[in-house]
């Protein structure tokens, strides 16, 4: 009797390049940097128990400049700009996806990124440039006047809360999904996850692989 072939033995699916995953962990550490700098600098007991003021803000000022940089840095490679060109891309299985209360049964084809996903970067890259503006605005105490001053730091207050949902929602699904976790640090995935959670693209990935000849 022929026993089934173990998933762990099959050679898995390589998801993300390490271009993509340098960028994913360095925009991850500076946004929960600029997030816990930000609850010290508005929550009055937290700035009683951290003290040094000044520092935590430059800390928060520094780090919040700095965000676009790993998001630019990426651009230089070819894979990550394929990826990004993917993120980019709604499909109308996407909105099916996001119509269905059974997304997950693998019914709709998924591809590299799921509709979730895709919203959860453009969300998050449009709140990056909000923030990083309005906090220039807010800086510029030379050059803006105090009413646009005002108006920037409530838009940045609120902005800030929005992504904190948005980063506690995404750390949420992760922490829920071990093997797409564990792929931001490995980069691969097995094929069985593949094949349940984004067949299309899994699909793809191993018609490329069946085709590549041997040498």
């Amino acid at each position: 009797m022929t026993r089934p072939a173990d998933p762990a033995s099959e050679p898995e699916l390589l998801r993300f390049g390490r271009p993509a995953r340098w960028v994913h962990g360095a925009l991850g550490v500076l946004m929960l940097i600029c997030l816990g700098t930000a609850a010290v600098l508005y929550i009055g007991s937290l700035q009683v128990l951290v003290g040094h003021r000044r520092a935590v803000e430059l800390v928060h000022v520094w780090c919040g400049y700095a965000l676009p940089v790993p998001l630019l840095s990426g651009l230089l490679s070819a894979g990550y700009r394929a990826e990004l060109r993917r993120l980019n891309r709604f499909t109308g299985h996407d909105w099916r996806w996001l119509r269905s209360r059974t997304r997950r049964n693998g019914a709709i084809p998924v591809g590299k990124f799921n509709a979730g996903q895709k919203l959860n970067a453009s969300l998050s890259t449009g709140a990056i440039g909000v923030l990083l503006g309005t906090g220039i605005v807010m800086q510029a105490t030379d050059l803006a006047p105090l009413s646009w001053r005002t108006g920037a730091t409530l838009v940045h207050d609120w902005s800030a809360l929005a992504v904190g949902l948005l980063v506690v929602g995404h750390s949420w699904f992760a922490v829920n999904d071990p093997i797409a976790l564990r792929s931001l640090r490995t980069g691969t995935v097995t094929r069985r996850w593949a094949r349940s959670q984004h067949g299309a693209w899994a699909a793809e990935v191993e018609e490329a692989v069946d085709e590549t000849p041997l040498r």
